[in-house]
């Protein structure tokens, strides 16, 4: 589920075009976002993932919750008649106006957060925030963003200790303690969001060019109609829930597990320190890097559905946050060593992570013109016609980490994805559905990308993938 991840994906590891290309109106439509129609595969992948994603949350949560994180227990005990559906839908929490209102103040929260203008890039040196432009839609328009995300994140976490601190107006222990009711209020919005913006498009669409219909209701609820719905010039739909109210809840959810965990335990293990540092220096890497984020797949190629509205709403803070939740059942203390494995492990894949994305950055940023692990960087020039028939060129860059695999960053995702259910031991397999999960994920969005750029170069991409063989792992895959 590609936007569920939220993980930052760049599209073809292409420099600048020429000053003669623009991807603006006259670019190939093929190039961007969903289908345009939908055959018997997509559809059933789009059926199964409606039906079946909201359940498989639930029974995660739920596993936790009464089975002490046991996945196979519950369904052992159904399928033997132990127990029964209802028996365990009985025994879970359900709604309460204490969730609610905590859920609905979080949202404003954060969409205020979103609206202030950024000052963080005024004060803090070397990050990109403010007014930022964004790519060019198939449309022609070129969006504008206030960046803000690091600002709002900052405010949120001093606000959040400030009060586990210092003021004490609630317990930091509050999400935990409401985690299954915050659920449905998190399904509420997810599923709001969802058909607001699937009437929106047909109704009343931000830029009626920007929208794809396929004709099919499955697939374009789930997919999105429209490229960037927005509220007004700045409330963009997309920007808000990719990274607003998910992503800076993770590390609020973290510290709210962690807080459980010390009221039981009388202490902190190091575990749990050690995946909060390591989900800290994504969660703050993200937004850090959030004005690049505005060039990635996820804003340039996906429309706004409920791919998008529920999975940010559900999926992610739910799904991402797994480890930590299941410290707080089974508390793990790590050996010294296993510790400084486990830490250098998810070191190395975050520096894979940045320094190939960095890389192709500066490359683009060149136009070629900078070295690259020491060296004038290597590149394969390739053309491509728009559908207006106008030639364009660009470059895809073959050295350093690009050399190395045609999705390498995706490599250190995944070695960074690892560490965090390493943390966790080897009693369960509860917390490894995250890397099981961004395995899956990012070998499909390999596909799907290399997909979209041989459409798009056609035998100069051949011809790349001769030079650059393997996409995440070299010699394996």
């Amino acid at each position: 589920m590609v936007a569920m991840a939220t993980h930052k994906e760049p599209k073809c590891p292409d420099g600048p075009k020429s000053k003669h290309s623009v991807n603006g109106a006259g670019a190939s439509q093929a190039q961007w976002g969903r289908a345009w129609s939908v055959d018997w595969i997509s559809l059933s992948s789009v059926i199964f993932l409606l039906l079946f994603a909201p359940l498989i949350v639930y029974y995660f949560i739920m596993s936790c919750d009464q089975y002490n994180c046991s996945l196979t227990t519950p369904a052992i005990e159904i399928f033997t008649g132990k127990t029964h559906l209802l028996d365990i839908w009985n025994k879970t929490p359900s709604l309460t106006w204490k969730a609610a209102s905590l859920y609905i103040s979080w949202v404003i929260f954060q969409a205020i957060l979103y609206m202030l203008p950024d000052f963080a890039h005024k004060i803090i040196p070397w990050y990109r925030g403010g007014l930022q432009e964004g790519a060019v839609t198939p449309a022609g328009v070129t969006l504008k963003y206030e960046v803000n995300g690091l600002q709002a994140w900052l405010i949120t976490s001093a606000f959040w200790f400030a009060n586990a601190y210092y003021f004490h107006w609630f317990s930091p222990t509050i999400i935990f303690d409401n985690w299954i009711p915050l659920l449905w209020c998190a399904n509420i919005l997810g599923y709001a969001v969802s058909i607001f913006v699937f009437v929106k498009a047909r109704w009343f669409p931000t830029n009626a060019e920007d929208c794809k219909y396929t004709g099919n209701f499955f697939y374009d609820f789930m997919m999105g109609i429209e490229f960037n719905p927005r509220l007004g010039k700045w409330f963009d739909f997309k920007l808000f829930f990719n990274g607003r109210p998910g992503i800076v809840a993770w590390t609020i959810i973290n510290h709210s597990f962690e807080s459980k965990h010390e009221e039981l335990y009388g202490q902190v293990t190091n575990s749990m320190n050690l995946i909060n540092a390591l989900q800290v220096l994504y969660v703050l890497d993200y937004f850090w890097n959030e004005a690049w984020y505005l060039k990635t797949i996820d804003i340039c190629h996906d429309h706004f559905g409920w791919y998008l509205g529920w999975g940010d709403c559900v999926w992610l803070p739910y799904m991402y946050t797994l480890q930590a939740l299941y410290l707080v059942y089974h508390p793990v203390q790590l050996s010294r060593s296993t510790t400084a494995e486990i830490l250098l492990l998810g070191l190395l894949g975050y520096y894979f992570f940045r320094m190939t994305n960095h890389q192709k950055d500066l490359f683009r940023r060149t136009d070629g013109n900078c070295k690259i692990w020491g060296t004038k960087p290597k590149y394969i020039e390739c053309s491509y016609m728009s559908a207006d028939g106008t030639k364009h060129y660009s470059k895809l860059l073959t050295s350093g980490f690009w050399g190395v695999a045609r999705h390498f960053n995706y490599t250190g995702d995944l070695l960074g994805s690892l560490s965090y259910c390493l943390c966790c031991g080897f009693d369960h397999i509860l917390p490894y559905f995250y890397i099981i999960y961004m395995t899956i994920l990012l070998v499909h969005r390999c596909i799907r990308d290399e997909h979209r750029c041989s459409s798009k170069y056609g035998k100069d991409w051949n011809r790349y993938c001769d030079a650059v063989p393997y996409r995440l792992f070299p010699g394996v895959f």
